[in-house]
């Protein structure tokens, strides 16, 4: 969307971390500002303890990207903040001049794989750092939160109820987007629908019942008005006594004499399970059997599970602030990070970072991303990182390994590698076809549907393996065992 970068007349360009300021003018300084550098993206585990996570917020970073520039009000600001004068002319003139891969939204990704590769001169790759990471693991963290949530929900709707619990309004509607991409049927933040055309659903608030002198008027002025989308909040006063009573009456009144057998009510209070049962119990009674039943109330998967197993009578789930803000594990750590170098041969050079943590350490080089599936399954079994100039051959059968434990072994055979990994960018121009948010929802449930039920559960799921190449794991233990001697020497 072309308003996101001037989302509250705001131009994003300057939504930086001040060290990336402060390093590029110092690669200028040094004659290094053209030098070109490989970041990637990547991130080390998975929120909630799950077993994957769903990429998310390419949309976003097509638009921050698209939409760089410094104005001469920025130049000012750095210019007080003492920044050289041919850094500032520098920034006057900016282009964006990067290539840019990234793994389409709505992939299940995994841990230590690159899922955006940025590739560009040192300077603006490393410029791009925070809003690179801020789009992606935003969006992919509330992307992946509302798939547990719907996978929950076993076929019934989720509806994203989270905009007045958002940690501010963009966190609320593009979070509405991500939800919808993960299998969310729509939302209620009316302005995502405007901007993305995620669904806008909603139907009516306490204050609503309360502004009429009786709860049987609410209910039928609203039936006569959304004849056909009537679903009523009934817990306002007493949800058993008054409500579904009152709702019964104002279906029979209204919608009866128009033949609509379509309506619904709401829980939003009290005991779900039990009141649900009491709710389809007095509405299959009363000749409703089509009436669905919505709930809410602070809801997540392991308390839709839970309502489940205490055998609820539910057609749908709005559910809100546990999903917006990912509420059990509210932050995903990706990280960016170098990875590899360009001499003017155009002769790359593998770049590793080494860490006390062995989580820590980064796999170097520019890489290319597989995913191996099971031609007989479907099914994916495995990810496979190579350097940038290897090709898998999927008619031959392909012997596999554990990076962290090589004596885990596996020959993979009848399988297709697809390649992860397409341009966003090349040479600054966006190339990438962006699909619309109801390509990318089919998209999505396409690719959960390739992984095993063992990756999907929510608790102890099985480990999905992204391995190494033989030629990528020697040049990564060749760097460490030289790191190591040099740090010995010292």
């Amino acid at each position: 969307m072309d308003s996101f970068n001037s989302l509250k007349g705001r131009n994003l360009t300057m939504l930086v971390d001040f060290y990336e300021m402060t390093m590029a003018n110092g690669y200028l300084k040094n004659g290094m500002g053209d030098a070109v550098a490989y970041f990637d993206m990547f991130f080390r585990k998975v929120p909630d303890g799950g077993g994957y996570v769903i990429m998310a917020g390419v949309e976003q970073l097509c638009e921050y990207l698209k939409g760089l520039e410094f104005t001469p009000e920025d130049i000012e600001y750095l210019r007080g903040r003492g920044f050289s004068e041919e850094f500032l002319d520098y920034l006057a003139d900016f282009k964006f001049n990067c290539d840019v891969y990234a793994v389409p939204e709505g992939t299940p990704i995994f841990p230590g794989e690159p899922i955006v590769t940025v590739k560009g001169p040192i300077m603006q790759a490393q410029f791009v750092e925070t809003m690179v990471l801020l789009c992606i693991n935003h969006q992919s963290l509330i992307a992946t939160k509302a798939n547990r949530i719907v996978r929950a929900a076993q076929g019934r709707p989720i509806m994203e109820f989270g905009s007045r619990r958002a940690q501010g309004s963009a966190a609320a509607i593009d979070g509405a987007r991500a939800a919808y991409i993960a299998g969310c049927c729509g939302t209620a933040c009316t302005i995502s629908d405007q901007l993305y055309g995620t669904p806008a659903l909603g139907t009516m608030a306490h204050a609503w019942v309360q502004m009429f002198d009786s709860e049987y008027d609410a209910f039928a002025t609203y039936c006569k008005l959304y004849p056909q989308n009537a679903v009523l909040l009934v817990d306002t006063y007493n949800t058993l006594k008054s409500g579904i009573p009152n709702a019964i009456k104002a279906f029979n009144d209204i919608l009866k004499p128009l033949g609509i057998k379509k309506c619904g009510i709401r829980l939003d209070s009290g005991d779900i399970a039990y009141l649900s049962r009491k709710a389809r119990k007095m509405l299959d009674e009363a000749g409703w059997e089509n009436c669905t039943i919505t709930v809410s109330n602070s809801l997540d998967e392991y308390l839709i599970q839970d309502l489940w197993m205490q055998d609820a009578k539910i057609d749908a789930f709005g559910v809100g602030e546990r999903l917006i803000t990912a509420k059990s594990e509210p932050v995903f750590g990706c990280v960016y990070k170098l990875v590899a170098v360009e001499d003017k041969d155009g002769n790359v050079t593998p770049k590793i970072k080494i860490s006390e943590n062995v989580g820590k350490i980064t796999t170097p080089h520019f890489k290319k991303l597989y995913r191996f599936y099971g031609r007989d399954t479907g099914k994916a079994i495995a990810d496979y990182l190579t350097v940038y100039d290897e090709t898998v051959d999927d008619s031959k059968n392909l012997e596999i390994f554990d990076p962290d434990a090589t004596w885990k072994r596996k020959e993979v055979y009848h399988f297709e590698a697809r390649e992860l990994l397409v341009p966003i960018y090349q040479k600054g121009k966006l190339v990438y076809k962006r699909p619309s948010v109801e390509e990318i929802k089919k998209y999505c449930a396409e690719q959960v549907d390739t992984l095993w039920d063992e990756v999907k559960r929510f608790d102890n799921p099985h480990n999905y393996y992204v391995d190494l190449s033989q030629k990528l794991y020697d040049i990564k233990t060749r760097l460490l065992n030289e790191k190591n001697e040099r740090r010995e020497q010292n």
